[in-house]
C-alpha cells in the first residue's frame, strides 16, 4: 500500500489521519514489489547451495530482475537448474518478509561476512550509492529484511530498503530465470567482477508464458541475427567493439533514410552544415562536457608538440579529443558572425558522427555503440518564439516517425534534481524551460510521463517514446531546450531594440542515433521493409530462359524511374528463384512467361506468396513508382494500388 504516498508493506501501522492507497500486483508498482522479492528469494536460495555466496545487490529492473553475486566459480546452466529448485521449495514454504529498522553498527555486525552490503552501507546516503543501489539504501533510516517461518525463526536476511510481499508464497508460480551473466560490481570496471542472475516474474503463470512468447518474437527479430542473414552490416573485430560496418545492402537503406529526412528538413527551413570528428580540448571545456561528461569520451590525443634534436620541447602540444556531441560546433557557427532577430529561428542540421567510450559489456549491437551517427540539429530563437518552435519540431518528430510505420506514440518530460551538481544553469531557467515543455506536450494530446532526474546536464527534454509492431517501447526523438550553452559560448545576436540579446538554444534529434534507428526498423518490419526502404525492390524471375530478354526490358524501364531492380538469370529452377528472393524479404517479384510476354504485361508476385497477374507493363511501373513514393507498406495483391 501507499501511505501518505509512499510505498510501505501491507504490515504497517497505520493511523486514522493517514492517506491510504491500495497496490495491486498488477499495478507498475506492484510488479515492482513482486520481482524484488522474486530477487530476495533468488538471492536465498543461492545462498543456501553456496553459503559462501556474497549478495551484491537485487533490484527489479524492466520485465524482471537480477541478483549479484560474488562466487568463486561463475554460475553454470545446471546451476541455474537447481537454484530454480531451491527457490520453488522458498516460495512453498510460506516465509514472511519482515522489516527491521537498524542502526548502522547493528547492520555491519549482522552483515560483517557480506563485504558488498558493507561497502553500501558506508556510502548510504551518498548519491553515488542511491544511483547503484537504491533498493537496498537510501537516505533514510537503514533496514533489514528477515525471511522468518511461521514460527516465526529467522532463516535468512538482507540489507533492503522494501517493501515486499507479505510472504513468499505470493510470489506464485508466474516466474523464471533466464539468463547468467557477468557484472561489475557497482557499474565500474575498477571494481570486481560479479556473477549476475536474471530472472522475470509476473502475477500469473499465463501472463510469463506471454512474456516468453514475446520475447522468443523479440528473438526472431533480432536486429543482429536480421542483420547478419540479410548481409547488411557487421562488427569487424579489427575495427573494434561498437563501431560497425554497413553493407551495400545495410547502406542503401542508410541512405534512404538520411534522405528521406534531409527532405523534412529543408521542407522546414533548415539548414544543413558540417563539422570535424576532433576538436581541441578548450571546446569541450567551453560546452561543459569534460566537467560532466568525461568517462563517456574517448582519451586525448596529444597533437602539435615539436621537440629538438636533444629531445626540448620548442612548442607545446595540444589535447585533441573525439567529439562526442555536435552541439558546440554549431554554437561556433552561429558565433562566426553577428546575428540579427530577423534570421531566428535560425536551424542548424547536421548528420555527425560522434563518438562515445561505452564500457564494453554495455555494447548491444547497433543500440549501443562506440561510433553512431545523429540527425541532430541546433536551433537558435528568441524567448518569445521558444514555445511555437517546440511546438512545431513535435510535429515535425510525429509526421517523421509515421513515414515508418511508427504510430503509436507517448511522451516522456525529463527533468533535473534540484540540488545535483550534474545539472548546469540556474534553478529559475530549468523551472522556466520545464515549464514551457510541459505545456506543449500536453497541448499536443498525447500522454505525458514524467522521468525525474533524466535530462540532460544543460537542460530538460521532452523524448518522443514509440511501441513498435511487437509492443515494445523505443525512446525515439528528442526535444531538449538549453539555456546554459548560450552563456558559455556568449552567443548573442542584435534584437528589434539595436541591443544585443542572448538566444534560448533549442537541442533536436528527430530519429536520434541513425544506427540505432536502422536497429529499431529492422527489428519492427522483421527485415519485411516497406518497398521504398528496401534494398532490393523488385526483382525479375522469367518462366524459362526465353522471357529474359523481355523482362529485361521492363528492369530497364523500372531502373529508369529510380527502382532498385534486378533480373535473375541465374540456372535455378523458376521455384527455387522465387523462394530465395521471398526468404530474402524482396517486395515484389515480378514474373513473366509466354502469356506475358505475348499481351505486354507482367504478373505480381507478393511476400506473403499472393500473385496479381497480367499487369500492363506500363501500369506496372507506375503503380511501383506510386508505391515507393507514397511510402506504402506492400506485403500482399492489392497493397500496389
Amino acid at each position: 500500500m501507499r501511505v501518505n504516498g509512499d510505498l510501505k508493506d501491507l504490515a504497517t501501522t497505520v493511523n486514522d489521519t493517514d492517506v491510504i492507497e491500495p497496490v495491486t500486483i498488477d499495478s507498475a508498482d506492484g510488479l515492482n514489489i513482486l520481482r524484488h522479492s522474486a530477487a530476495h528469494v533468488l538471492a536465498q536460495a543461492v545462498q543456501r547451495i553456496n553459503p559462501q555466496a556474497n549478495l551484491g545487490i537485487g533490484p527489479p529492473i524492466t520485465d524482471g530482475f537480477y541478483y549479484d553475486f560474488g562466487v568463486e566459480t561463475p554460475f553454470t546452466p545446471e546451476d541455474i537448474k537447481a537454484i530454480s529448485k531451491e527457490m520453488q521449495r522458498i516460495i512453498r514454504e510460506g516465509q514472511r518478509f519482515v522489516r527491521r529498522v537498524v542502526t548502522d553498527e547493528e547492520a555491519r555486525a549482522e552483515l560483517a561476512n557480506e563485504p558488498f552490503k558493507l561497502e553500501l552501507i558506508g556510502l548510504k546516503g551518498a548519491q553515488e550509492a542511491a544511483e547503484g543501489a537504491s533498493v537496498e539504501v537510501g537516505e533514510g533510516e537503514l533496514t533489514i529484511y528477515d525471511n522468518t517461518t511461521r514460527d516465526g525463526e529467522v532463516v535468512w536476511k538482507d540489507l533492503c530498503r522494501g517493501p515486499h510481499l507479505p510472504n513468499t508464497r505470493m510470489i506464485g508460480n508466474g516466474w523464471d530465470l533466464t539468463r547468467i551473466a557477468a557484472a561489475y560490481w557497482r557499474g565500474s570496471e575498477k571494481n570486481p567482477q560479479l556473477q549476475r542472475i536474471y530472472g522475470t516474474a509476473w502475477p500469473t503463470k499465463e501472463e510469463l508464458r506471454a512474456y516468453q512468447e514475446r520475447i522468443a518474437e523479440a528473438e526472431r527479430r533480432d536486429h543482429r541475427k536480421l542483420g547478419a542473414e540479410m548481409d547488411l552490416f557487421s562488427f569487424p573485430d579489427e575495427i573494434g567493439s561498437g563501431l560497425a560496418v554497413f553493407h551495400p545492402k545495410g547502406g542503401i537503406i542508410r541512405y534512404e533514410i538520411e534522405e528521406n529526412l534531409r527532405k523534412h528538413l529543408l521542407r522546414n527551413g533548415y539548414d544543413l552544415v558540417n563539422s570535424p570528428h576532433i576538436t581541441k580540448k578548450d571546446l569541450f571545456m567551453t560546452s561543459g562536457h569534460l566537467q560532466t561528461y568525461a568517462d563517456g569520451m574517448f582519451p586525448p590525443m596529444h597533437l602539435d608538440e615539436v621537440v629538438d634534436e636533444e629531445g626540448n620541447v620548442t612548442r607545446q602540444g595540444q589535447d585533441y579529443y573525439l567529439k562526442p556531441m555536435n552541439c558546440p560546433f554549431h554554437n561556433l557557427i552561429f558565433r562566426s558572425r553577428g546575428r540579427s532577430y530577423r534570421e531566428l529561428p535560425l536551424r542548424l542540421a547536421e548528420f555527425g558522427t560522434v563518438y562515445r567510450y561505452e564500457k564494453s559489456g554495455t555494447l548491444s549491437g547497433l543500440t549501443r555503440v562506440r561510433g553512431l551517427t545523429q540527425d541532430d540539429a541546433h536551433i537558435y530563437v528568441a524567448q518569445d518564439q521558444v514555445k511555437e518552435e517546440l511546438t512545431t519540431n513535435l510535429n515535425l518528430v510525429l509526421d517523421l516517425l509515421r513515414d515508418y510505420g511508427l504510430n503509436d506514440f507517448y511522451l516522456e518530460l525529463s527533468t533535473n534534481e534540484e540540488g545535483n551538481p550534474k545539472f548546469l544553469g540556474e534553478p529559475e531557467q530549468w523551472s522556466t524551460a520545464i515549464d514551457t515543455l510541459r505545456e506543449v506536450a500536453i497541448e499536443s494530446g498525447l500522454e505525458l510521463v514524467a522521468d525525474p532526474g533524466g535530462a540532460a546536464f544543460y537542460g530538460p527534454k521532452i523524448s518522443v517514446q514509440a511501441r513498435d509492431a511487437i509492443g515494445r517501447t523505443w525512446q525515439m526523438s528528442t526535444i531538449q531546450l538549453d539555456f546554459n550553452q548560450p552563456d558559455r559560448f556568449e552567443l548573442e545576436y542584435t534584437g528589434p531594440d539595436g541591443q544585443k540579446h542572448r538566444p534560448v538554444m533549442i537541442h533536436r534529434a528527430l530519429l536520434g542515433s541513425v544506427e540505432r534507428f536502422f536497429a529499431i526498423l529492422l527489428e519492427h518490419y522483421a527485415g519485411d521493409f516497406p518497398l521504398w526502404l528496401a534494398p532490393s525492390q523488385v526483382v525479375g524471375v522469367p518462366v524459362a530462359e526465353q522471357y529474359g530478354d523481355y523482362l529485361d526490358d521492363v528492369i530497364a524501364q523500372l531502373r529508369a524511374a529510380g527502382v532498385r531492380a534486378d533480373v535473375d538469370h541465374s540456372d535455378d529452377r523458376m521455384q527455387k528463384k522465387i523462394r530465395t528472393h521471398t526468404t530474402a524479404k524482396v517486395p515484389v517479384i515480378l514474373i513473366v512467361g509466354e502469356q506475358d510476354r505475348a499481351a505486354g504485361t507482367v504478373s505480381f508476385r507478393f511476400r506473403d506468396g499472393t500473385q496479381e497477374n497480367g499487369v500492363p507493363v506500363e501500369d506496372a511501373v507506375r503503380r511501383i513508382g506510386a508505391a515507393i513514393a507514397s511510402h506504402a507498406l506492400v506485403l500482399k495483391a492489392g497493397d500496389l494500388a
